[in-house]
């Protein structure tokens, strides 16, 4: 008799969607489809306050022979929890922005706690033969916590944003207890090999552990595996995208608004990670220093705003806007206007049709874990007149694409003017080679590929690690 397939149940800060209405990213296209293909449970924050907060009774949907099943929080554990802790200190840390990183001790202890609330509230619901997948940075002490209410199951954890340096995560005052935490996972999972070797590196040299074969780590009577699984996208969902009537409506849009110029494109949530500063400086710098682009290009920033509360962001959109007019105000001539900033988000076709009018694309973040758009792009594209992607040597795409993109230091205007320029007079036969290329990558390395290749991993992890971790105190 066959083996019962183990349940898997998911956790992660926001909850769904299992069906796709054309606006989910990689985390909910990838669990979905394997939630619906195994059955299992989504468990995460409902979005909502309450006053009893974590406390409240949850609430489950069933669908497609999947349980998801979310809390509140109260204010105090969204303000503590959510935006001090999760985003005004891991965030930045972990994007290398020690400058914008906030420690404060009340935060931390709401973000424990929360944590340990999430935890409780989960441990009932679980089976002793369960997959357990626990996602992002909100929730690095979860499996910690559940090994506290008793869980003996596997466990793993999945890290969607870049992990920083050691020298750099060591400045968290609770940098030690975060990674002592993490232990309590048996596999864990980040975007790149330079992510993985950071948490590694943290481990021996603060820790005391040592890197093993096979992608393990010891840190005393404790082995996990430690590994990088590229998340991806559906491409062959998104490529059908890029040929449905609301992408084709917006394809059509911009082709009318560009007219005869190239247009560029550049699609980002407002965020100091995305480097849309620096990027606006290098199309400067392409105006400057190639003018014959002058009149002739077209540069079109989404920009959907983001934390709109935090005052970090705040700044970011009034620079930006500030730039924008400044740029425009240089070069802008009756019946030419260079750049136009929208901060209203799209659905997933619309922006599969923008990329599909676009000649070039420019993902080019200070630092990113991995960086959808990219990849978005690329399957969008038409194969009789593909586009060209700049990328960032900071993006976690680049290991996959960096063949065929043009890749830039996102802070150097003049290596961003230079790749522009280069984008902008690249003859098609070139254009088609780098997208064949890139489409390869793309349409290989998918978000149900990610999903398999870790759930793989956690399911044969043979528990030979010793006793598992407890609580940091």
């Amino acid at each position: 008799m066959a083996e019962r397939q183990r349940r898997l149940v998911a956790v992660s800060n926001r909850v769904g969607p299992l069906s796709d209405e054309g606006k989910a990213g990689g985390l909910a296209v990838g669990l979905s489809d394997a939630l619906k293909r195994r059955g299992g449970l989504w468990f995460g924050w409902s979005g909502n306050t309450s006053d009893e907060g974590t406390f409240r009774e949850a609430e489950t949907v069933i669908q497609d022979h999947v349980s998801m099943t979310t809390i509140d929080m109260n204010k105090e554990e969204l303000e503590g929890f959510y935006l001090h802790y999760a985003n005004r200190s891991l965030w930045p840390l972990l994007h290398y922005r020690l400058d914008l990183a906030e420690f404060d001790r009340q935060s931390d202890r709401i973000y424990r706690s929360v944590n340990q609330r999430f935890a409780a509230r989960l441990a009932p619901l679980l089976e002793p033969d369960d997959l357990v997948w626990v996602h992002d940075y909100h929730f690095f002490y979860l499996g910690s916590e559940l090994r506290q209410c008793g869980f003996k199951g596997r466990i793993g954890f999945f890290l969607h944003i870049p992990f920083c340096a050691p020298e750099i995560f060591t400045a968290l005052p609770a940098s030690h207890d975060i990674v002592r935490a993490m232990l309590a996972y048996d596999v864990v999972g980040f975007q790149t090999d330079t992510d993985r070797r950071n948490f590694a590196n943290f481990c021996v040299r603060e820790l005391g552990g040592e890197k093993l074969p096979g992608h393990r780590i010891r840190v005393g009577d404790r082995t996990i595996v430690a590994k990088a699984f590229p998340i991806g996208i559906d491409a062959t969902g998104y490529a059908r995208f890029a040929v449905s009537p609301e992408a084709g409506e917006h394809e059509e849009m911009l082709r009318d608004l560009a007219g005869e110029r190239l247009q560029i494109v550049g699609v980002d949530r407002m965020d100091y990670s995305k480097g849309l500063v620096e990027r606006f400086k290098g199309f400067e710098r392409l105006l400057e220093d190639y003018p014959e682009n002058r009149g002739k290009v077209q540069f079109l920033q989404v920009a959907p705003l983001s934390r709109s509360e935090l005052d970090a962001y705040v700044e970011l959109r009034r620079e930006l806007e500030e730039l924008a007019g400044h740029i425009n105000g240089r070069f802008a001539t009756l019946d030419w206007t260079p750049i136009q900033i929208m901060t209203r988000g799209f659905t997933r076709r619309a922006l599969a049709g923008i990329y599909r009018a676009a000649r070039v694309c420019l993902v080019t973040p200070l630092r990113d874990g991995m960086n959808l758009v990219a990849k978005e792009f690329v399957a969008a594209q038409d194969p009789s007149d593909p586009g060209v992607l700049i990328l960032s040597r900071f993006a976690g795409a680049r290991a996959e694409l960096e063949n065929d993109a043009l890749v830039v230091n996102p802070y150097s205007t003049d290596d961003v003017a230079r790749a522009l320029q280069r984008a902008l007079t690249m003859p098609f036969d070139e254009r088609s080679r780098r997208w064949e290329g890139m489409r390869e990558a793309v349409f290989a390395g998918t978000a149900e590929t990610w999903c398999d290749n870790f759930i793989g991993e956690l399911e044969t992890f043979d528990g030979s690690g010793g006793e598992v971790a407890g609580a940091p105190a």
